[in-house]
């Protein structure tokens, strides 16, 4: 069976449990950043330190389950 480069990029996964809470002014404001509060580049109020440089948690959220990621390099990583 052949991967798609979508599946390709669901095999890269980041397993950690320290956060940097860095929100960005509509967090602190508590609002969302889509009306709707769902879409495929959601940006958290987190960060992560990989390969010694922060990177922001991104999500993406549909029917009420989200995956976060970070994007390294133009590369998806995503944490468990």
């Amino acid at each position: 069976m052949k991967l798609t480069k979508d599946q390709k990029h669901a095999l890269d996964w980041l397993a950690f449990d320290v956060f940097i809470d860095a929100p960005l002014w509509w967090h602190n404001a508590g609002l969302s950043e889509t009306a709707s509060g769902y879409g495929t580049k959601l940006t958290t109020r987190y960060k992560h330190k990989h390969n010694g440089r922060l990177y922001r948690v991104y999500a993406t959220c549909i029917s009420n389950v989200a995956s976060y990621w970070i994007l390294a390099k133009g590369k998806k990583i995503f944490i468990r």
